[in-house]
């Protein structure tokens, strides 16, 4: 059956969910030759680089699915995933809901202790990890069984039980947050949540360019990475997932080396790949870059812009042309999927943390705490959302998950204003905002797409401000250089007129810090809460 077809059955299907896509995909027709998922890592006799055909992962997801149910798995069967490449979360991921099981896939970077005490919280049946992780869990006491996933794919497929049949509520993932803030939270997925953007955007119409081959550099085991499979299963799309995505170098490798048309990644990746000149490599099968979790900064997204290339329709036809599209939005594990988008050209200026307008699905409101109300055009207020690819919300933890209510929306926790067009901007994570009196405030996300913007030589930096014990606030400006760039230059004045007046008044220093000190989380996003913490002692101390 044509790809076209197949993606239109499954459209059509309402028994298609985030649990069974591999299954529907058989079920419809789909050719068993035809593509499944490729690994940058060596599984069950597969080499890397080497794509498994939709048979062939049906067939390694069932050996898992075999070796699970023997090992006592079943039905509602909570089991922690904490493993090391893409391909052992996602086979391990697919074996688990084809029982019907509940897979809580961890970030393979959490430390062993915080792992411990998360796996502690998820009160599952099992743990599958891999050696590396299981040295890092030493001396920790789990209180459950533990398998090494060496093991798991050495099932028998042709024991493996009739496929579970999901109704749309059932949880198909636990994910967690990033934990840029606190302790890793357990996000539930649903069979329909986590689908749901797919089967009304993604399969609606055309298969949008880009995605006819695409280089996944998004975490394994998050939210986006369950879609992107489901994603490129449903359009019948080359994918090659990649096990680590703060890594610039290798993502670069990767797209050289395998020629992708599409790269799904999040905000760190871009900065990373900012590292390098991208007209020295081979960027040309890249039409697309596709962006979620955090929106991406201007300068890094017309850094990839001005790179790849992309068809164009003309009166002479359909040509190729230099310069690519990126794709950005605002997601969030809870949110299941980006709320905006928006695409930038080498030749669009809607930019200043600009993350578009809702789609379709999302229902959005920027709201004032205090009073439910929505916030006027232009006012900065707190992003509520009411959506179908929402997650019911958090494991064992009805109180964050109610807190997070307000009026019926979700609070995600971000800072952001609209236009009188309709296009919505981020500001901030309302953790990391500070009141400076006076109707002023300081946003560091904002901060540091101006100071990114100004100087030409700054990379990446890293804006974090604290009350000190005195009250007043204080703003550090910390700082990744471009290669080639001077070291010892001053750039204070620079980022002192890149600010506003009120917050570049709170400015102690600028310092080229090493990208080493920078402390993030298991995604690699700023733990702006540890370096809070940080400058607070060395402000107690001074």
């Amino acid at each position: 059956m044509a790809s076209t077809s197949i993606r239109a059955a499954l459209a059509a299907d309402p028994g298609v969910g985030a649990g069974n896509v591999l299954h529907k995909l058989i079920e419809h027709g789909a050719p068993l030759d035809g593509p499944g998922i490729a690994f940058d890592t060596p599984v069950d006799g597969f080499p890397a680089w080497q794509g498994l055909t939709l048979g062939e992962l049906y067939h390694r997801a069932a050996a898992r699915a075999a070796w699970l149910h023997a090992a006592g798995i079943r039905r509602r069967d909570p089991v922690a995933i904490y493993v090391t490449t893409a391909a052992d979360c996602f086979l391990n991921w697919m074996g688990l809901t084809w029982l019907g099981a509940i897979p809580a896939l961890m970030n393979p970077n959490i430390p062993g202790e915080i792992a411990a005490e998360y796996i502690r919280k998820l009160r599952g049946v099992a743990l599958l990890t891999d050696q590396a992780h299981l040295e890092r869990l030493a001396g920790q006491d789990l209180g459950i069984p533990v398998h090494d996933v060496a093991e798991t794919g050495t099932g028998d497929p042709a024991t493996a039980p009739a496929p579970f049949r999901h109704h749309a509520d059932d949880p198909i993932a636990i994910t967690h947050s990033s934990g840029t803030t606190r302790m890793p939270t357990a996000v539930v997925h649903s069979h329909a949540s986590l689908f749901h953007a797919t089967r009304r955007i993604r399969l609606s119409g055309p298969r949008a360019q880009g995605t006819e081959r695409i280089l996944s550099a998004l975490p394994a085991p998050h939210a986006a990475g369950i879609m992107t499979i489901n994603h490129a299963l449903s359009n019948r799309s080359d994918l090659l997932f990649l096990s680590r995505q703060d890594d610039g170098a290798a993502v670069l490798e990767a797209i050289e080396r395998w020629k992708p048309t599409g790269v799904f990644g999040f905000a760190v990746t871009w900065a990373e790949l900012a590292r390098f000149d991208l007209d020295a490599h081979d960027m040309a099968s890249v039409s697309l870059w596709f962006n979620t979790g955090d929106c991406a900064h201007e300068p890094h997204i017309r850094h990839l812009v001005n790179a790849g290339s992309r068809n164009v329709v003309t009166r002479e036809g359909v040509r190729r042309v230099k310069g690519s599209h990126f794709v950005d939005g605002l997601g969030s594990t809870e949110m299941g999927h980006s709320a905006f988008h928006i695409t930038h050209r080498p030749d669009t200026e809607r930019y200043g943390r600009c993350v578009g307008v809702p789609h379709v699905f999302a229902d959005v409101a920027l709201l004032d705490t205090a009073t439910g109300k929505e916030v006027p055009v232009g006012a900065v207020g707190h992003f509520g959302l009411k959506s179908p690819t929402l997650a019911p919300g958090y494991w064992n933890d009805h109180v964050n998950t109610y807190r997070n209510r307000l009026g019926g929306y979700y609070l995600t926790g971000d800072l952001m204003f609209r236009d009188e067009e309709g296009y919505y901007y981020h500001v901030d994570r309302a953790v990391d905002s500070v009141d400076l009196g006076g109707g002023n405030w300081l946003y560091t996300a904002m901060s540091e797409e101006q100071i990114l913007r100004a100087i030409p030589a700054v990379r990446d930096c890293t804006v974090v401000a604290v009350t000190a014990p005195n009250g007043s606030v204080v703003a550090d400006v910390l700082l990744s250089l471009h290669a080639g760039a001077d070291p010892s230059r001053d750039h204070t004045e620079a980022v002192r007129g890149a600010l506003s007046p009120a917050v570049a008044a709170t400015l102690r220093k600028v310092v080229v810090f090493p990208d080493e000190d920078i402390v993030v989380g298991p995604t690699g996003k700023v733990r702006k809460f540890l370096m809070r913490q940080r400058h607070l002692a060395e402000l107690a101390n001074a």
